[in-house]
């Protein structure tokens, strides 16, 4: 079986509750890597300096998972930095070796939110479905060649009492292994 890789973004995982539940649950399932890419990543990911590392795990990946809190309806600030230096280098500058290997992989985005489920629609108090602030994350799938997966959402995720958020790290590793189990896989490649 090919490895699922997540890339873990959290600002600091020693203070999160749902995210750290999260990845420890995914990491008990086999063939499952995740990375904390705040800890590789304290000052900053650069293109030249980091790019081709994170090229090399990427194409070592058969699925990848890009899990993060949603933090005013976006991406946390290491994610679009990492969409820059490693996406830019695989797609734009090391295309044939790196970004059309690439192509086909599956994708799925992990996220927890702070707010209830219903704040999330339109009409809501944040006006928009949850999926719907993942656009630019399913654009850049779609530019990609990625194969874009339903996201998976844990909602008033810094709200939990414990047993909810067992039961949601619980449902996580269930919805991974399920993905795993019925998707095809893109034969990793190393650069």
């Amino acid at each position: 079986m090919t490895k699922t890789l997540i890339l873990l973004f959290h600002p600091d995982l020693s203070r999160s509750n749902a995210n750290a539940a999260l990845a420890a649950a995914a990491a008990r399932l086999p063939d499952i890597e995740v990375v904390d890419m705040q800890s590789a990543y304290h000052g900053g990911i650069d293109m030249f300096r980091d790019g081709e590392s994170e090229a090399a795990r990427l194409l070592a990946a058969g699925r990848i998972v890009l899990q993060f809190p949603v933090q005013w309806y976006s991406t946390l600030p290491l994610l679009k930095a990492w969409q820059d230096a490693v996406l830019t280098r695989m797609f734009y500058i090391n295309y044939e070796t790196e970004g059309r290997v690439l192509e086909g992989t599956e994708l799925m985005v992990a996220a927890t939110a702070g707010n209830v489920p219903e704040a999330y629609r339109a009409g809501g108090r944040n006006m928009f479905e949850i999926e719907a602030l993942f656009a630019p994350l399913r654009a850049t799938a779609n530019r990609c060649g990625l194969e874009w997966s339903p996201p998976f959402v844990i909602y008033e995720a810094d709200k939990l009492p414990p047993e909810a958020l067992k039961a949601a790290a619980e449902g996580y590793a269930d919805r991974l292994a399920a993905w795993i189990a019925s998707t095809p896989t893109r034969e990793a490649k190393v650069a």
